[in-house]
C-alpha cells in the first residue's frame, strides 16, 4: 500500500541533453546500416561508415505497451550527417492505432519534422530548441537532422498508438529533404 508515502520517480531525465535513467527506460541505437534502405543514394553509402550511429531513442514506457489511456514519454537524438546529398534521418511511422496523435518539442539543435498525409501529400516543420510540433491522426512522420550538431527531439505519445514502420519501409514518404545550394529543400 502506497498510501501517505512520499516516493521518488523511478526514471529522471537530463534536461541538457534528455538522457533518461532509471527503470524502465528502453534504449535503442540504429546504425547507419541498420537505416541504410531508406536513403536514395545508395551508392554514397559505400563510402561511408555504416557502423556511425545514424541515430538513438530512449523511452520511458510506464504502463504496458497497447494500454488504453497511458502514455509514453521518450527523445531520440538524430546525429549530424547526410547520405549523399540526403539527411541522416529516423525511419518514420504511422501509428498502428491510427488515430492516434503525438507531440515532440525541440530541445537541441536543428532539424525538420517531416510529414506525410494518407494522401501522400508531404510537407515539413522546422524543429529547433523551444518548437512544439503537434502530429495528427493518420500523419505519418519522421525526423531529420539539418545541422552540424545533434539534434534532440522530445516526445510524448499514447501507450496504445504503436507504430506502423512497414508502410513506410515499403512504400517510403512521397518527397526527401535535400541540401540543396546549402539548404533543407523537399523534393
Amino acid at each position: 500500500m502506497k498510501h501517505l508515502q512520499i516516493e521518488k520517480s523511478s526514471v529522471e531525465i537530463g534536461l541538457n541533453d534528455y538522457s533518461m535513467k532509471g527503470e524502465p527506460v528502453i534504449n535503442q541505437v540504429r546504425l547507419l546500416k541498420d537505416v541504410a534502405r531508406i536513403f536514395h543514394d545508395q551508392e554514397a553509402l559505400t563510402e561511408m561508415n555504416i557502423e556511425a550511429t545514424a541515430y538513438t531513442v530512449q523511452a520511458w514506457l510506464p504502463v504496458e505497451d497497447g494500454t488504453p489511456g497511458g502514455l509514453f514519454f521518450g527523445a531520440s537524438t538524430i546525429y549530424p550527417g547526410k547520405v549523399g546529398n540526403e539527411y541522416f534521418m529516423t525511419k518514420g511511422h504511422f501509428h498502428l492505432q491510427s488515430d492516434r496523435a503525438e507531440f515532440y518539442w525541440g530541445v537541441q539543435g536543428k532539424g525538420m519534422l517531416i510529414l506525410m498525409d494518407r494522401e501522400r501529400n508531404t510537407w515539413a516543420e522546422e524543429v529547433y530548441p523551444g518548437s512544439l510540433h503537434y502530429i495528427g491522426s493518420e500523419i505519418a512522420h519522421r525526423l531529420a537532422n539539418t545541422g552540424d550538431e545533434k539534434l534532440i527531439v522530445g516526445a510524448c505519445w499514447p501507450s496504445d498508438a504503436g507504430h506502423d514502420y512497414e508502410e513506410i519501409a515499403v512504400n517510403g514518404f512521397s518527397a526527401r529533404l535535400v541540401e540543396v545550394d546549402g539548404k533543407p529543400t523537399l523534393i
